[in-house]
Formats: structure tokens, sequence, C-alpha cells
């Protein structure tokens, strides 16, 4: 079992930050993502295993002016 936002989620064997994204339908185009409190840097979303009992922080990122 992982948390992801504070919400539990069915950890998976090989589970990425991508799978996560998906798994919990998160589309908007600037996330962040930090995996027990290390960024993740996006281009690494795909290849970056999250280990069972992380914690997953996910962060929309908004602008404005």
């Amino acid at each position: 079992m992982i948390t992801v936002n504070g919400d539990p989620l069915e950890h998976e064997e090989g589970l990425t930050v991508q799978g996560i994204l998906e798994a919990k339908n998160y589309k908007f185009p600037l996330l962040i993502a930090f995996v027990n409190g290390k960024l993740v840097k996006r281009e690494d979303y795909r290849t970056t295993v999250v280990p069972d009992g992380a914690v997953v922080q996910i962060t929309h990122l908004m602008g404005g002016g």
C-alpha cells in the first residue's frame, strides 16, 4: 500500500509515477511529483518505480497574473 496525497492506493509491482497519475486520473498538464519527499523530474515519471509503503505527493502548478 502507498499513500497518494493522503489517500491509500494499492501497490503493484513495478508501479511508476506515471502509473499513479493514470490510476488517479490526474491529467492536469503541470504536475509535480514527490516520492518520499524527493522531487521526481517529469522526464522520469515513466521510469521511476514507486516502492511499497511510499508517500507520494502530486501537486498541481497554477500560474496567474
